[in-house]
């Protein structure tokens, strides 16, 4: 159903953000997407958030360090896990 939403906000000219969350699964690679999933919630932006644990993927994005947040292809965080007024603001400043 995702993604046929992301098709449809395409045709209608919305751009769909894509958050991707890095982590192996542990602890705070969960907070992580939590808090990245409660941020898009209330920021009301249009958003496809996704989870890529696997560790060549992750590898392949550049990060070292877990969790990380990647907005559209720019890494926001790793290492840590992000503050929701971060994450809001990181939102606020790509959808410009």
């Amino acid at each position: 159903m995702a993604a046929v939403r992301q098709v449809v906000d395409m045709v209608k000219g919305g751009k769909v953000m894509k958050i991707e969350v890095l982590g192996t699964g542990c602890t705070t690679c969960n907070i992580a997407e939590a808090i990245v999933k409660d941020a898009v919630a209330k920021s009301g932006v249009k958003a496809q958030v996704v989870k890529v644990s696997d560790r060549l993927e992750i590898a392949k994005a550049g990060v070292h360090l877990t969790p990380a947040v990647i907005i559209d292809g720019h890494i926001k965080s790793a290492g840590k896990i992000p503050e929701i007024e971060d994450v809001m603001g990181w939102i606020s400043e790509m959808k410009v």
